[in-house]
């Protein structure tokens, strides 16, 4: 046999050969998540799941160290070459990618962005299969299986817990009333990355929670008002780290009623009165347009086939009582904008109590146009100034606190990792052990973005959109949140 045949045979066979590989992260330094776990791992090699052997490579700063993977079988090596399907969370460097390999992390090269096209090219090149857990959905999967989809996430309560700890609390409020002369009980908490779990930040939370009842928050700044958009998982994995505080929830309509002036002023003009709880806001598309058509009421079928028939009025009926603006709805351009950056500098020439955003999609310059650029662990928010249209990276200065951190879930890497892997190894015996995509079940099957280096039908059309307008790539992301 031809030595050329003799090699591409023995490529062929890495495909399906049972043999998983875990990378190690090296995109972002922050990023210390992991696809498996070592309990995940044992559970594969030691139940018939079409996985022989786990390959680690080694890591001194993921989550789960080295020793852990070792204990429970799995091979610790830089070497993934005997892989057939290689797994991480976040893009490799374009450089460890191997040919004739099967990979799975979170692409997002079915979004079509330019800067994805280096990515699209070295997968192509080197045949390699690629799978996106971002697609992985399918009605009869259950819930949780949900949980693998989008942005910044992936692991969508974790990532709203960690949004809200993170920012709401501790930086919107340390930063955006201590400057204004307030001091409140946010003050004492940390960032989230700074406690040991999930279980530990919460219980932080609650804490802040029992001195506001007993202690109150200053009038001054009252009433706290959190606006959540939409009723996905993202917005109510928010709103139940919300609900550790003491708080009401407040229909759309009543928010002005909230704003009533309160009369018991003190000698220089500031209240002696205390507030005890903070104020929440669910609102969904109809609370944020109304059709053109005085006379129409809000259709939501019609919202979505014909957007254009109306005006948004988030900025006018919503927005003038918002204290910070939690959002979380999946947006695409042809929709109105939540709050554009003339009506945030209308807004504030009135005096808008808005404070902060968190915008747990770290959609840049989408649904909230002045949120211009994704923040990182390490600088987790920027200042915008509304009046002179400015960007400062500081919390010294009139404005809103904007925070878009597009990895938020590897601050609580442990608990993003079991979640993760959860789901993952409910199927990744499949992908290690099939040869032919078209042997997946569907909801795989619609996951895999190239097969052995040929686009899959489902994504022949990307290509072209990165080299006209990427933009539009959004219209045919899979999946949406619940407006």
């Amino acid at each position: 046999m031809n030595l050329s045949v003799d090699e591409e045979m023995k490529k062929k066979k890495k495909l399906g050969n049972g043999v998983v590989g875990i990378l190690a992260e090296s995109v972002n330094k922050w990023e210390r998540r992991t696809p498996l776990t070592p309990s995940h791992c044992s559970r594969l090699l030691q139940d018939r799941t079409g996985v022989s052997r786990i390959v680690v490579q080694p890591s001194e700063k993921r989550i789960y160290h080295d020793a852990l993977y070792s204990d429970v079988g799995c091979e610790i090596s830089d070497d993934l070459s005997d892989c057939g399907i290689i797994l991480c969370i976040k893009q490799p460097k374009l450089e460890m990618i191997l040919p004739e390999r099967a990979y799975a992390f979170f692409s997002h090269i079915h979004r079509a962005q330019k800067e994805k096209m280096p990515l699209l090219d070295k997968i192509l090149s080197e045949r390699v299969t690629l799978y996106d857990y971002e697609l992985i959905v399918g009605d009869h999967m259950g819930k949780d299986y949900w949980h693998l989809v989008y942005m910044q996430a992936e692991l969508v309560l974790l990532t709203s817990y960690m949004d809200w700890d993170r920012v709401l609390m501790n930086l919107i409020f340390d930063a955006g009333y201590l400057s204004q002369g307030y001091s409140t009980p946010f003050l004492s908490l940390g960032s989230s990355y700074m406690y040991p779990s999930l279980a530990a930040a919460k219980a932080a939370v609650i804490s802040v929670g029992e001195e506001i009842s007993s202690q109150g928050l200053p009038l001054g700044i009252c009433p706290l008002v959190f606006v959540f958009t939409g009723t996905g998982n993202v917005s109510l994995g928010a709103q139940e780290m919300f609900k550790l505080l003491p708080h009401t929830f407040v229909e759309p309509s009543n928010l002005p009623e909230l704003f009533v002036k309160d009369k018991g002023m003190s000698q220089n003009g500031k209240s002696t009165k205390r507030v005890h709880q903070v104020y929440g806001c669910i609102i969904t598309s109809q609370d944020m347009v109304e059709h053109q058509d005085p006379s129409k009421s809000f259709d939501k079928a019609d919202y979505y086939a014909h957007p254009e028939h109306y005006n948004p009025v988030f900025h006018d009926k919503i927005a003038p009582y918002t204290s910070v603006l939690v959002n979380c709805m999946y947006w695409e351009k042809k929709f109105p904008r939540l709050l554009s950056t003339k009506q945030v500098q209308d807004l504030a020439e009135k005096g808008c109590p808005l404070v902060g955003i968190c915008d747990i999609t770290c959609d840049i310059g989408g649904s909230v146009e002045f949120v211009n650029r994704a923040t990182s662990i390490d600088s987790p928010f920027f200042r915008f100034d509304p009046i002179n249209n400015s960007y400062y990276n500081d919390m010294d200065g009139d404005g809103v606190l904007c925070m878009a951190i597009d990895i938020l879930p590897t601050e609580f890497a442990k608990e993003a990792s079991q979640h993760f892997g959860d789901i993952l190894s409910e199927f990744v015996g499949s992908l290690a052990s099939v040869t032919e995509v078209s042997d997946l079940p569907g909801h795989l099957k619609k996951a895999c973005i190239s097969y052995r280096g040929e686009l899959t039908p489902l994504y022949e059309h990307i290509p072209r959109m990165m080299k006209s307008d990427p933009e539009y790539a959004l219209l045919h992301h899979f999946f949406t949140y619940i407006i």
